[in-house]
Formats: structure tokens, sequence, C-alpha cells
């Protein structure tokens, strides 16, 4: 992992050049990419592209390096999505229930969204039996769950990792 991620700026954005997006691409298709190749890919000599590439993670804006795990190809998985709303609202109580979720690894994404709901998780358990154990194990820590929803996933029709990083960059005036 690349540690000292950075809050964003509209300057970030705008220190961000087509060949920087380029290695941004790279990259995320390709973590284990060499620098020979990701030099070529992005139209640089080695040298300039490696330090650019560290500049990225020096900045923040590259955060780590994984691997992609096709874990139906490793053990059955049952992946269900979890809306939670919590009994109360004070920041303590969302601080409570974050501290215990970042905890779970079942618990393999939290997100705190707008509207009808508080947090939307996506847990992958063993099968839906392990996936309501976690849960009851969670209502009896009390950490404010009011009301969840669960929502069995049947078949993923995407799931990608890449994001497009130029085309989510504000429109330049």
């Amino acid at each position: 992992m690349v540690s000292g991620s950075k809050k964003w700026t509209p300057m970030a954005a705008a220190k961000l050049d087509p060949i920087d997006l380029k290695i941004l691409d790279a990259i995320q298709r390709d973590g284990r990419i060499t620098k020979l190749a990701l030099a070529d890919k992005v139209g640089l000599s080695p040298t300039p592209c490696w330090m650019r590439l560290r500049k990225l993670e020096k900045a923040g804006i590259v955060s780590g390096y994984h691997a992609s795990i096709a874990m139906r190809a490793v053990a059955p998985v049952a992946t269900v999505l979890m809306e939670v709303t919590l009994a109360s609202h004070r920041q303590a109580d969302f601080d409570r229930f974050e501290r215990v979720i970042r905890d779970i690894p079942e618990i393999v994404a939290c997100w705190s969204v707008g509207g009808g709901v508080d947090y939307m998780l996506k847990v992958m358990a063993r099968d839906i039996d392990a996936y309501q154990r976690l849960v009851d194990a969670l209502l009896e820590r009390e950490i404010g769950i009011d009301r969840y929803f669960t929502y069995i996933v049947t078949k993923t029709v995407k799931d990608e990792t890449v994001v497009p990083v130029a085309d989510l960059l504000p429109l330049q005036a």
C-alpha cells in the first residue's frame, strides 16, 4: 500500500496531464506492468515515466496495488448487499458503528449514504447461513442498528475495478 493519501483539490486534477492519465489507466489494468512496458505504453522513456509514477504515488493519487481474486474459483461464496439504518443519528453512533464494521473481514465494503438508509454494505460470506450468523452477531453487539435489509446477489453483471479517471475529471472551461 502506498501511504500518505491526500485530500482532492481542484489543483490536483489540474496537474494531471494526458500522460499521467495514461499511466493511471495502464496501472489499473495491470498493476504488475514492468517499468519498460509502462513507459512504452504511455510514450515516455523509462526514467521520466517512473518518476511520474512515483509522483502520483507520493501525491496519494495511486493509493495501492492489489490482485483481483476470482473468489468463486476458490470456494463457493454468497455475496450480499445490506442496507442499514441506525436507531440514533449522533456522531458517536456513526463512529461506533463504523469502528465495529471496519474490523469484520466478511464486510468487504461499507458506504455511508444519503437517502432512506444510513449505510450500504457488501458482505461476502461462505453461505447465507454464515451471513445470517454475522448479522445476528452484529445485532447482539448493540451497535445501534435499527433496521436492515438484505439483498442476495444472484448474478454479477458488472464489477469493474478500473476507474475511468479521465472521464470523471471536471471539464475545463
